[in-house]
């Protein structure tokens, strides 16, 4: 009982670590998508770079890819070769969180100078370069500069050659640097508060207690699929596409051993920026199984590897090099639903209905640059979230512009207003946009946009899906109403390109609502 106690302590302690390593970076970040909206993750690993423990705070996409994003961080830079100061970066879509906009950092943690373990860390900045936060790409060569596997700090100094490379190749240079240092900051902070809880605990490592909670989340998450029924569920959800509608489809197969994930049938890879890196496929499917199975058990390296996942290559969930990736998550944030869909047979009763799934990732810039500008308008690029419903549950209403997976906030609009010459006419719930039923699916938002000066400015739709596929909804519940973007004037704008909001005329987005649950009474 004794163990058990200290134990717990400890874990209690670990979890204090990294919250407090997440909120670093919640202070310290000068990206609103970070500050505001809490684009993030944080986590803590053993020694062999295992996921021990996670923030709370932070995004399913960034903490189950750095899951594994850790190892190939050590296969390039072995643990032995490390020193104090050292921290490591990467924004390698396939090995880090699936797109150039997502810098994941890794710091190695000592005591008394012998290593007790790693800290990650991961945010999503404003701009990389190339063509921006756009899916018109059609090779990650166009989308931004990817920096391999390299030192951002070498033994605690900062290599200035690879940030004035990003600071060259950014629209918003002040804004990544600060970021990246944000990363560090956080990462170092927790460093320091590790090797301070081990020695007020008398540890020299962490390995026994890491390997204790590996196997025991791995235990408890095999027992929890264990008291499931046995067998193959298959399940299909369309969506809007870019070029060409596109068809997810998912075989999830329940055994003693775990579950794993078949995406077989699945549409090929996209010519444009909207496909998903097995990474991020793999991120998104874990969190849909864990959602449903068993969402208490701790996420760490134990309970995420009994959770399997297979992708035709080049399919849109499993794109090779040099796929186009920048809107990749809204494949990705779909996965989690289509994991409910398998689930719906063998659970009859206890699945929620579709919701809006991927957020809306209005990318929105203006200046003399575009067409119709004068020299005089105001250079920006900001970025807007826009947050649909969430399907309907068997027991309640689904939740209102409430961005699951993600779990991501929206970025108050008086940040964005302050960060360029927009101005925000409407923010409010679209009504009548979740799907009626016993339970009512979750409304969407409805935003209004103009540019305060007699200006163009531009929208990028990359990101824009369930416009002709609404969310379904479930054992007789209503579909929720499709999202919809236009002019004030009653244009409709309606594909996932970039367009021009001609100088004197308002931008409207409604986000799609959630799938109703039941028949309505």
């Amino acid at each position: 009982m004794k163990l058990q106690l200290v134990r717990q302590v400890l874990w209690n302690r670990l979890i204090a670590v990294v919250e407090e390593q997440a909120n670093v970076l919640l202070k310290t970040a000068f990206g609103p998508i970070t500050r505001e909206a809490g684009d993030l993750s944080a986590g803590v690993y053993d020694t062999r770079g295992r996921m021990l423990a996670q923030a709370v705070t932070g995004t399913p996409g960034h903490v189950n890819t750095m899951a594994t994003a850790v190892a190939h961080f050590l296969e390039r830079y072995p643990a032995g070769t490390l020193r104090p100061g050292d921290v490591l970066v990467t924004n390698d879509p396939w090995m880090g969180t699936g797109h150039l906009f997502d810098f994941v950092t890794v710091t190695p943690a000592f005591l008394k100078k012998r290593l007790i373990g790693f800290f990650a860390s991961t945010c999503h900045v404003i701009d990389v370069g190339g063509l921006g936060f756009v899916a018109e790409a059609t090779s990650v060569y166009e989308e931004g500069l990817l920096v391999p596997h390299l030192k951002l700090m070498d033994r605690g100094r900062p290599n200035e050659s690879l940030l004035a490379m990003l600071a060259a190749n950014s629209r918003e240079p002040t804004q990544v640097r600060g970021d990246l240092m944000g990363l560090v900051s956080c990462n170092e902070v927790a460093t320091r508060r590790l090797a301070a809880m081990l020695e007020e605990f008398g540890l020299a490592d962490l390995d026994a207690l890491g390997e204790h909670i590996v196997s025991t989340s791995r235990a408890s998450m095999l027992e929890a699929i264990r008291g499931l029924p046995r067998g193959t569920w298959r399940a299909s959800m369309p969506l809007d596409g870019y070029e060409a509608p596109i068809e997810l489809k998912a075989a999830l197969t329940v055994s003693g051993n775990g579950i794993h994930v078949d995406y077989a049938g699945t549409s090929p890879a996209s010519r444009f920026g909207i496909n998903s890196p097995k990474c991020y496929t793999d991120a998104y499917t874990s969190f849909g199984v864990k959602c449903i199975v068993a969402p208490g058990i701790p996420n760490n390296a134990g309970s995420l590897e009994v959770v399997t996942v297979s992708a035709p290559e080049d399919s849109i969930v499993n794109p090779l090099r040099p796929r186009a990736v920048t809107a990749r998550h809204l494949i990705g944030q779909t996965l989690p639903e289509l994991v409910f869909n398998c689930f719906a047979e063998p659970l009859a009763g206890r699945i929620p209905a579709e919701g809006a799934g991927s957020i809306w990732i209005l990318g929105l810039s203006g200046g003399p640059q575009l067409e119709g500008a004068t020299p005089q308008a105001t250079r920006f690029n900001v970025i807007s979230i826009g947050i649909g419903g969430m399907g309907a549950r068997p027991a309640k209403d689904g939740l209102s512009t409430t961005a699951f997976p993600s779990g991501v906030g929206a970025i108050p609009v008086e940040i964005t207003e302050a960060q360029s010459p927009l101005l925000f006419r409407r923010r409010e719930l679209a009504p009548g946009s979740g799907g009626e039923g016993r339970q009512r699916g979750g409304m969407g938002a409805v935003i209004e946009i103009e540019n305060t000066e007699a200006q163009p400015f531009s929208i990028a739709c990359a990101t824009f899906d369930r416009r002709h596929n609404p969310a379904r909804g479930r054992n007789g519940g209503a579909d929720g109403r499709v999202g919809r973007v236009a002019l004030a004037s009653g244009k409709v704008l309606p594909g996932k390109e970039t367009y021009l909001v001609p100088a004197g005329e308002r931008l409207i987005g409604e986000m799609p609502g959630g799938g109703g649950y039941g028949k309505k009474r």
